[in-house]
């Protein structure tokens, strides 16, 4: 079975930008441009405000017992169902969580990870 890695970058605005010129250059130039995905965060600080220990929390509750809703996630963890929802909408705009829809009106959405690992690359 093959590791799917996700990878978190903390690096500048003006280093993001000026990668974002290298590679438009290389695209003008006809060059093969391989794809980089990941996420990015200017700091060390924002990237700590964003995945916070309750977060990575339930990544790890969601990789590790693959709950069925959102309901089940919450009891899990010993959270507010309210919070947990909150922190899993902004995880999915991450792109760290991927909500499945449910065919059950009541709930939001089964909550799946899609990666082994979590990758930190900070730019010295």
């Amino acid at each position: 079975m093959k590791v799917k890695n996700i990878r978190i970058t903390i690096k500048s605005t003006e280093e993001f930008l000026e990668e974002a010129n290298d590679t438009m250059k290389e695209i003008m130039a006809g060059e093969k441009i391989s794809s980089k995905k990941g996420l990015y965060f200017e700091n060390l600080s924002t990237m700590r405000k964003a995945l916070t220990p309750k977060r990575l929390e339930l990544l790890h509750a969601i990789k590790e017992k693959r709950p069925k809703s959102m309901y089940e996630l919450a009891k899990l963890t010993n959270r507010d169902l309210k919070n947990v929802i909150q922190d899993l909408a902004f995880l999915e705009r991450l792109g760290l969580v991927e909500l499945k829809k449910n065919k059950d009106k009541r709930a939001k959405g089964t909550p799946s990870v899609e990666y082994d690992k979590i990758l930190l690359e900070i730019a010295v």
